[in-house]
């Protein structure tokens, strides 16, 4: 990033805002269900409140100040479209959280968004696993990751969740795959236009380099990239987010068109 206000981690190499859990095979049906209400204040723990080491501080600031800038930039674009925005809160925790009454949050899960309360969840823990495991480094890179879970965000105030998660009472699971990449997809789609708009919305400044990052981040997490790594082979029936392609490619056109109507995954045949 340059101009405006830069955004450094010193030593700490990433952000653990990937879904993980849902990339490597979760339900994301069934993990959003099991991981709602979670305290919005401090780090939680299965076994309370903890201090945070001050990498962590480092990790939690810039977390906070790269969703701050969602916020600016999504208040703007919804007002524009006539609709009122409502801002998301994140709650940061390690190892596992409990929640108000909706079951136990785990690191397994991955860092994720949360329809039922509007918050997103970042694990601690996944921190050297983003950067090691799936190479997903640079400044943008980490900030793409949090665009792409408010993108859920955006998903959810707009409906298209709510709808997708009806749909798969009705489909087979091959059938809500298809569904699930369109999701998954839109919410690249709503990163990149958070990154069309973030140098004049917000007090990040990003350039050309930082649009590289981003894709390659997304292209980090393609289902095909991660099954690969995985198990030596790919089962694109089994896709859940798209392969590396289709997510730099629809980071992209949000990036490109900064028009949150652009979007509609649900509409392209080539992901029928």
């Amino acid at each position: 990033m340059s101009g405006g206000q830069k955004l450094t981690l010193g030593g700490v190499g990433g952000i653990i805002v990937l879904i993980i859990g849902f990339m490597l095979g979760g339900d994301p049906a069934q993990l959003l269900e099991q991981v709602q209400n979670a305290n919005t204040g401090g780090i939680s723990t299965e076994q309370g409140e903890i201090e945070l080491s001050p990498e962590e501080i480092k990790l939690t600031e810039f977390s906070r100040t790269v969703l701050a800038s969602t916020e600016d930039v999504w208040s703007k674009v919804f007002a524009d479209n006539g609709i009122a925005y409502q801002v998301p809160t994140l709650t940061v925790y390690r190892g596992g959280v409990d929640t108000q009454g909706c079951g136990i949050g785990k690191a397994s899960y991955g860092p994720f968004y949360c329809p039922g309360d509007q918050k997103v969840y970042l694990d601690l823990s996944f921190n050297d696993e983003l950067q090691q495991k799936f190479g997903a480094k640079g400044e943008f890179a980490l900030a793409y990751v949090i665009a792409h879970e408010v993108g859920h965000h955006i998903q959810n105030l707009v409906g298209t969740l709510g709808k997708t998660n009806r749909l798969r009472e009705q489909m087979s699971e091959k059938e809500y795959n298809k569904i699930s990449i369109m999701t998954e997809l839109q919410a690249d789609f709503y990163a990149g236009v958070w990154a069309h708009h973030v140098n004049k919305l917000s007090d990040i400044t990003i350039d050309y380099n930082d649009i590289l990052d981003g894709m390659r981040a997304a292209e980090a997490v393609g289902d095909d990239k991660l099954q690969e790594q995985a198990q030596g082979y790919a089962v694109p029936e089994s896709f859940t987010h798209g392969t590396s392609e289709q997510r730099a490619q629809w980071f992209k056109k949000g990036y490109e068109t900064g028009d949150m109507k652009a979007g509609d995954t649900f509409a392209d045949r080539s992901l029928r």
